[in-house]
């Protein structure tokens, strides 16, 4: 293999203007060293699991696929009849069973497989005596410590009879495989149906292994089949296959690289016969995303296989729909844990990433490769990319999927984000999907938020490890770097969700890399939290030249920044392998997919077996027990497999919840029209509304929005033209038109305020001695219900992310199997801890209770609560800013012409100060009630003439 030097190009200038089309590395960077050989050859209780990413060089450097000093014993215990091609003759076939270490298998064979055997040791055995070549040492070596005849297949009367045949055949066996030479001789190993893979502990039981040849063609996404490929004309190829508890993929034998990998799900089907297969003595075998044919050397081989394929199939979670139409069932006793809000969130995760082993998975809608974990930040060493180049440097395999975005509508800069981890190390691999022309994608996006660690842990949620995200319960809306309150960041959550935020407590296995391709000026010293890029209000100026990360975007002592609400979960063991079994679906159908990542620099993956999900190398402090379901929306354009089990695991828990839901959502338009919107999780609140009216029992709807969309522009001077298009139809959702909410509560007239609130979020603080006020980017995906379970993910409420059809999403539902004495409508009620501390966090920040103990949020449902404490706060909250600032949205502005009127008036945070911040002291918490009439008498969908107004109505929905 090429050393590191010979696969490097120049590195890229900070620009990256000029090697846009080039990767700085054309393959990985470095052999084997002798601690990598030691720990292969070492392992007793099977390989380690990076075996799966070193196979050419575990071939190159010839270490046994068999375990050293890790005994093969055999017994030969059963025979079966069969006829021979001349129906004249009837043969015997053997089943040999196989022990070596904790791995057990079997292989059926003939007696003339044997001789074969015994033929081609002796010819190798002989090659060598007769060869006295340098490459053969080692083998005479084992030659040495051989008998001086090889045992006898020549048969007797002993042998002729079956029973003892068999005994004899057994002790023939064995006695080979107590010789080093014998056992790890090709055809040994061929025999026994042994490849590199074959005792790879995470990959499960050894499974079934063999040499087939297989039929080039039959993938069932379109654009996939090569002209000539199909039935009339196609190719065969001999691979060696191999067969595990949750998948089956093939290689080639002579270099070690994998070709494809077929994973078991509810389309899993073997076939045998000329009628599937046309072909003789042929195997297929299908999933969602393809229809493989392999060719076996006889009608009973075909069985054998089509058999034990079923067999190591059968007991695979994946073969069956589970819960929601989902693909992966709920896992019990789950080690899981909540976010809110980035700070503890990234803290906790960079803490993960530096435990890695093995491999790291990230998939983002944007990711930021200089954003910092920790803050704040006095060096590099918490940044993002410095982070995984460390990793990298360690053996650790990074893959990274991002969502290719069409460059004039966003500018996220995915290019950018590619190209800066990519000429880190050869041991980072980037891939970006969908190519827009080539797969007819230029509406949907890539949008789930995922980090797979080990294929052990893992992170989803609503956070992309990006700039603006990250933030804490204070919200604030100033970083000049300057106070002591700038760098006070610990804060602690209840049920320990939030871990300390500076470096002090994480340890640092190596020292900071101060060679960075892209480097701010210097740290030391440093309080900002935000830097450059990562300082932002997105409504006032989007993000732009992201190749600059460390310049500022806004200027923070004229603009405050807009804070972000967020949620996100750690999952560990089978939920965590799940998630990473999606991951590895779409990076495989990426590879299949995109002509440039077909060659061997970007991998197969490979999932782990659930069998060993349960060991756990490292977990997240605070993590608690829990039933937890990896849900998703996934198309054939995005995934090659079709799932909504998101929306209909949200459905499903608004209609059974007995007593309140509460709803964080970046977006709110559903109430299905068969039309424009499809979704039907407004309805479903709306029908168990209506339920507990005509039963006359309490029921309680929370929901918190943004109160602007997050787009770029000033609804007041004409401007905001995309902020415009989703109010019309968060309007539509909530209050206005025949498929509104409110319109179809109309039974209950007027008091719908009893059942539900809608409610944004806003703070306010003090920039350069000028008061201000910002609203709080609402980007939460989450779903609580009765205090017992709730969602976290990426998915918004909107056709977009629930329809599967769309854009990709990831979410889990975690389920307490735990009760806490708690109190719900004034009387005792038994909830689960984790949902509870979860409700609490969110209630206790947002009406003010973490500041003020008299608050009382512990009944969500009371009269008291709800409208004293909730709706109260939300009203007076916004009569204040509306004093104090005039801001938007505001429910006395139902016009354009009101608006403008509206903002010419001067506020009193400019015309008395001093008395607008004695009006402040009053707010309480952060809640502001959504102004339903905002706008009210106003057509707020894009005019036809603009670029917004001829985008298609799905774009935003």
């Amino acid at each position: 293999m090429a050393s590191p030097e010979e696969v490097i190009e120049p590195e890229a200038q900070s620009s990256m203007a000029q090697n846009l089309g080039r990767r700085r590395f054309s393959k990985d960077g470095h052999n084997l060293s002798p601690d990598e050989l030691d720990g292969l050859m070492s392992s007793n209780d099977g390989r380690p699991f990076l075996v799966v990413h070193r196979l050419p060089d575990i071939k190159e450097a010839g270490v046994p696929y068999l375990m050293p000093g890790i005994p093969v014993t055999c017994r030969v215990d059963n025979t079966e009849k069969y006829t021979t091609r001349s129906k004249v003759r009837v043969g015997t076939l053997y089943t040999v069973r196989l022990t070596h270490g904790h791995f057990h298998w079997t292989v059926k064979r003939k007696y003339k497989h044997f001789q074969e055997l015994h033929r081609d040791l002796y010819k190798h055995k002989m090659l060598i005596s007769l060869l006295p070549l340098g490459r053969f040492a080692k083998e005479r070596q084992q030659l040495r410590a051989m008998s001086e005849e090889m045992p006898s297949l020549h048969g007797t009367e002993r042998t002729r009879r079956t029973s003892s045949k068999m005994k004899y055949l057994e002790e023939y066996l064995n006695g080979l495989l107590e010789n080093a030479f014998c056992r790890n001789d090709h055809s040994m190993l061929e025999f026994l149906s042994v490849g590199a893979l074959s005792f790879v502990t995470d990959l499960g039981p050894k499974g079934l292994e063999g040499p087939i040849f297989k039929r080039s063609g039959g993938h069932r996404i379109q654009g996939l089949n090569c002209i000539g490929h199909h039935q009339f004309c196609f190719r065969w190829s001999r691979r060696w296959l191999v067969v595990k508890d949750s998948f089956l993929m093939y290689m080639n034998r002579d270099h070690g690289y994998i070709n494809f990998v077929l994973l078991f799900d509810p389309e899993f089907r073997v076939k045998v016969g000329r009628s599937y297969t046309d072909t003789r003595y042929g195997v297929c075998i299908e999933n969602f995303t393809r229809s493989l044919v392999i060719k076996c050397s006889s009608y009973r081989q075909a069985h054998w296989w089509s058999h034990e394929i079923n067999r190591l199939a059968e007991s695979s979670d994946y073969l069956k729909v589970q819960r929601f139409d989902g693909f992966a069932p709920p896992r019990e006793n789950t080690l899981t844990k909540w976010y809110v809000n980035g700070s503890s969130f990234f803290d906790n995760l960079a803490d993960a990433l530096e435990q890695a082993k093995e491999e790291i998975f990230i998939t983002d809608w944007w990711l930021s490769p200089e954003v910092f974990l920790k803050r704040p930040a006095t060096e590099n060493y918490w940044r993002l990319d410095e982070i995984l180049k460390r990793k990298a440097e360690q053996g650790v395999k990074v893959c990274v999927l991002l969502y290719k975005e069409v460059e004039m509508a966003l500018g996220i800069n995915s290019e950018h984000s590619k190209r800066t981890l990519m000429n880190m190390h050869p041991n980072i691999k980037v891939m970006r999907h969908p190519d827009h022309v080539s797969s007819v994608v230029f509406l949907w996006a890539h949008h789930e938020k995922m980090v797979s660690i080990d294929q052990t842990v893992a992170f989803i949620g609503g956070l992309d490890l990006a700039f603006g995200r990250w933030d804490d319960s204070q919200y604030r809306l100033t970083d000049l770097g300057l106070t002591e309150e700038s760098i006070s960041v610990n804060q602690e959550e209840p049920n320990g969700n939030t871990g300390e935020n500076g470096e002090v407590d994480s340890p640092k296995p190596s020292a900071p890399d101060k060679q960075a391709v892209q480097v701010p000026d210097s740290l030391t010293g440093n309080t900002k939290l935000w830097l450059g890029k990562d300082y932002s209000n997105f409504i006032k100026k989007d993000w732009v030249q992201l190749d600059k990360p460390f310049e500022d975007n806004v200027d923070r002592t004229q603009i405050p920044r807009m804070p972000w609400r967020d949620l996100s979960a750690a999952i560990h063991g089978k939920a965590a392998r799940d998630v990473t079994r999606h991951f590895i679906q779409r990076w495989n159908f990426t590879k299949i997919f995109k002509n440039k990542y077909k060659d061997n620099f970007y991998p197969y993956l490979l999932p782990k077996s659930q069998s060993t999900a349960d060991s756990f190398s490292f977990t997240v402090p605070g993590s608690k027990k829990a039933k937890v379901q990896v849900l998703r929306s996934v198309d054939r354009w995005s995934a090659g497999t079709c799932e909504c089990s998101i929306l209909n695991a949200y459905i499903h828990t608004i209609e059974n919840s007995e007593h309140f839901i509460y709803i964080e959502n970046q977006f709110f338009i559903s109430c299905a029209d068969g039309k424009t919107i499809h979704n039907g999780i407004g309805d479903a609140i709306v029908k168990r509304i209506l339920r507990a009216h005509r039963e006359q029992k309490k029921y309680r709807v929370f929901v918190v929005i943004p109160l602007f969309p997050g787009f770029e522009g000033d609804v007041s001077t004409g401007g905001g033209v995309a902020i415009q298009a989703i109010l019309h139809f968060t309007y539509r959702t909530l209050c206005r038109g025949e498929q509104s909410i409110l319109s179809k509560l109309r039974e209950v007239e007027d008091k719908w305020t009893e059942y539900i609130t809608v409610c944004g979020l806003r703070t306010h603080s003090q920039l350069c001695q000028t008061l201000v006020t910002e609203l709080i980017y609402v980007h939460s995906k989450m779903l609580i219900a009765d205090d017992r379970c709730y969602i976290i993910g990426s998915a918004n409420i909107n056709d977009r992310s629930m329809l599967g059809s769309r854009d990709s999403e990831l979410a889990v539902f975690v389920e307490d199997e735990e009760r806490v004495p708690s109190i719900m409508g004034g009387e005792e009620y038994q909830a689960g801890p984790l949902a509870l501390a979860l409700r609490k966090e969110c209630f206790s920040v947002l009406v003010g209770a973490s500041s003020d103990p008299s608050i009382n949020i512990n009944d969500p449902i009371s009269d008291e609560f709800f409208f004293m404490e909730w709706n109260a706060s939300a009203e007076l909250n916004a009569n204040i800013y509306d004093k104090v600032f005039k801001c938007q949205p505001q429910n006395a502005v139902h016009s354009m012409r009101e608006l403008k009127e509206y903002s010419s008036k001067a506020p009193l945070c400019d015309t008395d100060p001093e008395q607008a911040a004695e009006e402040l002291k009053a707010v309480r918490g952060l809640l502001v009630h959504f102004p339903l009439k905002y706008l009210c008498e106003e057509n707020l969908l894009p005019p036809l003439a603009t670029k917004e107004g001829m985008a298609p109505v799905g774009l935003w929905t």
